[in-house]
Protein backbone atom coordinates (compact mmCIF):
# COMPACT_ATOMS: atom_id res chain seq x y z
CA UNK A 1 0.00 0.00 0.00
CA UNK A 2 0.65 3.44 -0.53
CA UNK A 3 -0.14 6.79 1.22
CA UNK A 4 0.27 10.14 -0.63
CA UNK A 5 -1.01 13.60 0.63
CA UNK A 6 -4.35 14.47 -0.82
CA UNK A 7 -5.46 10.90 -2.37
CA UNK A 8 -9.24 10.47 -2.26
CA UNK A 9 -10.26 8.67 0.42
CA UNK A 10 -13.72 6.76 -0.24
CA UNK A 11 -15.70 3.86 1.23
CA UNK A 12 -16.09 0.34 0.23
CA UNK A 13 -19.53 1.50 -2.14
CA UNK A 14 -17.63 4.35 -3.70
CA UNK A 15 -18.69 7.77 -1.38
CA UNK A 16 -16.48 10.42 -0.84
CA UNK A 17 -15.01 10.70 2.67
CA UNK A 18 -12.10 12.52 2.48
CA UNK A 19 -8.54 12.40 1.12
CA UNK A 20 -5.49 11.91 2.85
CA UNK A 21 -3.35 14.33 4.93
CA UNK A 22 -0.72 12.78 7.43
CA UNK A 23 0.47 8.80 7.93
CA UNK A 24 0.55 8.48 11.43
CA UNK A 25 3.31 5.58 12.65
CA UNK A 26 5.69 5.13 15.52
CA UNK A 27 9.08 6.25 14.60
CA UNK A 28 10.65 3.40 16.67
CA UNK A 29 9.39 0.15 15.20
CA UNK A 30 7.99 2.10 11.83
CA UNK A 31 4.97 0.44 12.39
CA UNK A 32 2.12 2.44 10.66
CA UNK A 33 -0.97 2.66 12.73
CA UNK A 34 -3.86 5.30 11.59
CA UNK A 35 -4.01 7.32 8.17
CA UNK A 36 -5.45 10.98 9.17
CA UNK A 37 -8.56 11.60 6.76
CA UNK A 38 -9.07 15.07 6.03
CA UNK A 39 -12.62 16.14 6.18
CA UNK A 40 -14.67 15.67 2.87
CA UNK A 41 -18.49 14.69 1.50
CA UNK A 42 -19.13 12.10 4.61
CA UNK A 43 -16.48 13.49 7.22
CA UNK A 44 -16.95 16.98 8.43
CA UNK A 45 -14.27 17.43 10.31
CA UNK A 46 -10.60 15.87 10.32
CA UNK A 47 -10.31 12.04 11.21
CA UNK A 48 -8.42 9.27 12.57
CA UNK A 49 -8.42 5.99 10.58
CA UNK A 50 -6.93 2.73 11.48
CA UNK A 51 -5.06 1.09 9.25
CA UNK A 52 -6.82 -2.17 9.24
CA UNK A 53 -9.93 -0.68 7.84
CA UNK A 54 -8.42 -0.10 4.61
CA UNK A 55 -8.89 -2.59 2.12
CA UNK A 56 -6.44 -1.09 -0.83
CA UNK A 57 -4.35 2.26 -1.08
CA UNK A 58 -2.51 3.19 -4.41
CA UNK A 59 -1.78 7.09 -5.49
CA UNK A 60 -4.79 7.46 -7.15
CA UNK A 61 -7.60 6.46 -3.96
CA UNK A 62 -7.50 4.79 -0.93
CA UNK A 63 -10.33 2.43 -0.24
CA UNK A 64 -11.70 1.63 2.79
CA UNK A 65 -12.93 -1.85 4.04
CA UNK A 66 -16.75 -2.69 3.90
CA UNK A 67 -16.67 -3.82 7.51
CA UNK A 68 -14.94 -0.15 8.33
CA UNK A 69 -18.16 0.28 10.61
CA UNK A 70 -20.01 3.27 11.42
CA UNK A 71 -17.70 6.03 9.70
CA UNK A 72 -18.94 9.02 12.01
CA UNK A 73 -17.77 6.87 15.41
CA UNK A 74 -14.45 7.84 14.22
CA UNK A 75 -12.46 9.97 16.74
CA UNK A 76 -11.07 13.36 15.39
CA UNK A 77 -7.73 13.84 14.68
CA UNK A 78 -7.20 16.58 17.29
CA UNK A 79 -9.48 18.19 19.71
CA UNK A 80 -9.19 21.13 21.58
CA UNK A 81 -10.29 21.78 24.96
CA UNK A 82 -10.41 24.68 27.27
CA UNK A 83 -8.26 24.38 30.21
CA UNK A 84 -9.92 26.11 33.75
CA UNK A 85 -7.90 28.71 35.88
CA UNK A 86 -8.17 29.38 39.37
CA UNK A 87 -9.86 32.36 40.45
CA UNK A 88 -6.10 34.28 40.97
CA UNK A 89 -4.82 33.21 37.49
CA UNK A 90 -8.78 34.27 35.85
CA UNK A 91 -8.18 37.62 36.97
CA UNK A 92 -4.31 37.74 36.24
CA UNK A 93 -4.76 35.98 32.73
CA UNK A 94 -3.99 38.35 29.80
CA UNK A 95 -6.66 39.59 27.28
CA UNK A 96 -6.22 39.35 23.58
CA UNK A 97 -3.44 41.52 22.00
CA UNK A 98 -5.19 45.08 21.04
CA UNK A 99 -8.26 44.63 23.81
CA UNK A 100 -7.79 46.80 26.72
CA UNK A 101 -8.91 45.35 29.61
CA UNK A 102 -11.80 47.03 30.94
CA UNK A 103 -12.91 48.11 34.25
CA UNK A 104 -16.43 47.79 35.00
CA UNK A 105 -19.06 44.87 34.15
CA UNK A 106 -22.07 43.47 36.34
CA UNK A 107 -21.64 39.97 36.70
CA UNK A 108 -25.00 37.21 35.99
CA UNK A 109 -26.67 36.78 39.66
CA UNK A 110 -25.47 33.38 40.45
CA UNK A 111 -21.89 34.34 38.89
CA UNK A 112 -19.83 33.86 35.87
CA UNK A 113 -19.41 30.06 34.83
CA UNK A 114 -18.22 28.81 38.35
CA UNK A 115 -16.89 32.40 39.36
CA UNK A 116 -19.69 33.64 41.79
CA UNK A 117 -17.41 35.41 43.28
CA UNK A 118 -15.52 37.33 40.68
CA UNK A 119 -17.02 40.72 41.06
CA UNK A 120 -18.16 43.53 39.03
CA UNK A 121 -14.72 44.40 37.64
CA UNK A 122 -14.60 43.34 34.58
CA UNK A 123 -16.71 44.23 31.36
CA UNK A 124 -15.82 40.37 29.51
CA UNK A 125 -16.15 37.36 31.33
CA UNK A 126 -12.79 35.86 32.46
CA UNK A 127 -10.17 34.70 29.56
CA UNK A 128 -9.58 30.74 28.98
CA UNK A 129 -6.66 29.22 27.53
CA UNK A 130 -7.31 26.10 25.08
CA UNK A 131 -4.95 23.02 24.90
CA UNK A 132 -5.12 21.12 21.62
CA UNK A 133 -4.28 17.38 21.44
CA UNK A 134 -3.41 14.63 19.29
CA UNK A 135 -5.71 11.48 19.00
CA UNK A 136 -3.07 9.26 18.11
CA UNK A 137 -2.00 5.95 20.04
CA UNK A 138 1.00 6.53 22.31
CA UNK A 139 5.02 6.61 21.20
CA UNK A 140 3.54 7.55 17.59
CA UNK A 141 3.47 10.68 15.48
CA UNK A 142 1.33 12.28 12.18
CA UNK A 143 3.79 12.08 9.75
CA UNK A 144 2.95 15.25 7.65
CA UNK A 145 3.60 14.35 3.99
CA UNK A 146 5.48 17.63 2.55
CA UNK A 147 7.89 17.14 5.69
CA UNK A 148 11.34 18.62 5.22
CA UNK A 149 14.15 16.04 4.76
CA UNK A 150 17.61 16.72 6.44
CA UNK A 151 20.38 14.32 5.35
CA UNK A 152 23.22 13.72 7.73
CA UNK A 153 25.35 16.15 6.62
CA UNK A 154 23.16 18.92 7.50
CA UNK A 155 21.73 19.69 3.97
CA UNK A 156 17.83 19.76 2.79
CA UNK A 157 17.74 17.49 0.46
CA UNK A 158 13.80 17.88 -0.38
CA UNK A 159 10.23 16.77 1.26
CA UNK A 160 8.14 13.29 2.13
CA UNK A 161 6.06 13.07 -0.51
CA UNK A 162 4.52 9.63 -0.82
CA UNK A 163 4.92 6.72 2.02
CA UNK A 164 4.86 3.13 1.61
CA UNK A 165 3.93 0.16 3.68
CA UNK A 166 4.42 -3.33 3.63
CA UNK A 167 0.41 -4.32 3.77
CA UNK A 168 1.46 -8.19 5.22
CA UNK A 169 2.68 -6.10 8.67
CA UNK A 170 1.78 -2.53 8.17
CA UNK A 171 5.37 -1.46 8.51
CA UNK A 172 6.50 1.39 6.36
CA UNK A 173 9.42 0.66 4.20
CA UNK A 174 10.58 3.67 1.80
CA UNK A 175 9.11 7.19 1.29
CA UNK A 176 9.51 9.09 -1.54
CA UNK A 177 11.85 12.15 -1.65
CA UNK A 178 10.40 15.03 -3.97
CA UNK A 179 12.62 16.40 -6.11
CA UNK A 180 13.63 20.38 -5.68
CA UNK A 181 16.26 22.65 -5.28
CA UNK A 182 19.11 19.82 -4.25
CA UNK A 183 18.07 16.88 -6.18
CA UNK A 184 15.87 17.09 -9.89
CA UNK A 185 14.32 14.25 -9.57
CA UNK A 186 12.54 11.63 -7.45
CA UNK A 187 14.28 9.33 -5.22
CA UNK A 188 12.76 6.47 -3.19
CA UNK A 189 14.38 6.43 0.16
CA UNK A 190 14.22 3.15 2.49
CA UNK A 191 12.97 3.67 6.15
CA UNK A 192 16.37 2.10 7.62
CA UNK A 193 17.72 5.14 6.56
CA UNK A 194 16.29 7.04 8.98
CA UNK A 195 17.77 8.30 12.17
CA UNK A 196 14.57 10.39 13.25
CA UNK A 197 11.19 11.26 12.47
CA UNK A 198 9.25 14.40 13.64
CA UNK A 199 6.09 15.73 12.06
CA UNK A 200 7.31 18.56 10.12
CA UNK A 201 10.73 16.65 9.67
CA UNK A 202 13.10 14.21 8.91
CA UNK A 203 16.46 13.20 9.60
CA UNK A 204 18.26 10.54 7.88
CA UNK A 205 21.42 8.37 8.98
CA UNK A 206 23.26 8.73 5.23
CA UNK A 207 24.57 12.05 3.58
CA UNK A 208 23.91 13.63 0.27
CA UNK A 209 26.72 12.48 -1.62
CA UNK A 210 24.48 8.53 -0.87
CA UNK A 211 21.67 9.93 -1.80
CA UNK A 212 23.06 11.58 -4.92
CA UNK A 213 23.87 7.78 -5.87
CA UNK A 214 20.04 6.73 -5.62
CA UNK A 215 18.55 6.47 -8.84
CA UNK A 216 15.85 8.25 -9.68
CA UNK A 217 12.49 6.90 -9.03
CA UNK A 218 10.06 6.20 -12.18
CA UNK A 219 5.97 5.59 -11.91
CA UNK A 220 4.77 2.35 -12.73
CA UNK A 221 2.03 2.54 -15.19
CA UNK A 222 -0.89 1.46 -13.95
Amino acid sequence: MEFKQGTKVTSYDGKDVGSVDRVVLNPNTKEVTHIVVRKGFLFTEDKIVPINVIATANDQTVTLRQDAGKLDDLPPFEETHYIGLGEEEAESAAYPAGLAEPYYWYAPTAGWMGYPDYGDRYAYPPPYPTETVQNIPANTIALREGAAVVSADGKHVGSVKRIFINSANDHATHFLLSEGLFFKEQKLIPFGWIHDIQEDEVQLNVGSSVLKEVPEFHETPA
